[in-house]
């Protein structure tokens, strides 16, 4: 089940591109975006992370930290990082996962007729108290960084 708006967000710790453990409560005071993505490297998930580093500056401007989570580790994280030049922390859920159910966004999916288990599309805000701000469910990878700043009213 994933999360409302208004709904505190679920508290988590986990390591970043470095090894670096990253916990949530780090940020209290300013908002984080928590985008939840499939595979470091792949196409839907590089257009997305390369709309955040677009995006960057905006963010940056307005004081909002931008927060990556896949099951990759922090080796394929780096090389992520690394190959499209990206300014923000990706950081390790590694299966089962806890961190991805726990925000609704690990679950059942299917492609070519087979189901598996796997990381949903799945972006949250999350405001400076800690509470969920927005949510989104059917995120386009391409544009998603753009419909977050115009949501907020920053782009």
């Amino acid at each position: 089940m994933a999360l409302a708006v208004g709904d505190v967000a679920p508290e988590f710790s986990l390591p970043d591109q470095n090894g670096t453990p990253v916990a949530l409560s780090q940020f209290r005071g300013q908002r984080v975006v928590i985008y939840f993505y499939p595979k470091d490297d792949t196409p839907g998930c590089t257009k997305e992370a390369c709309n955040f580093r677009d995006q960057w500056a905006l963010f940056s401007a307005h004081n909002i930290a931008v927060l990556g989570i896949s099951k990759d580790n922090a080796t394929s994280h780096g090389k992520f990082i690394s190959k499209y030049s990206l300014p923000f922390t990706l950081l390790t859920d590694a299966e089962p996962c806890p961190v991805a159910e726990s925000y609704g966004s690990y679950g059942l999916k299917k492609f070519m007729g087979k189901e598996y288990m796997g990381m949903m599309r799945h972006t949250f805000v999350v405001d400076g108290e800690g509470r969920i701000e927005k949510v989104y469910l059917k995120v386009k990878a391409e544009t998603m960084a753009d419909t977050i700043l115009s949501d907020l009213g920053l782009s």
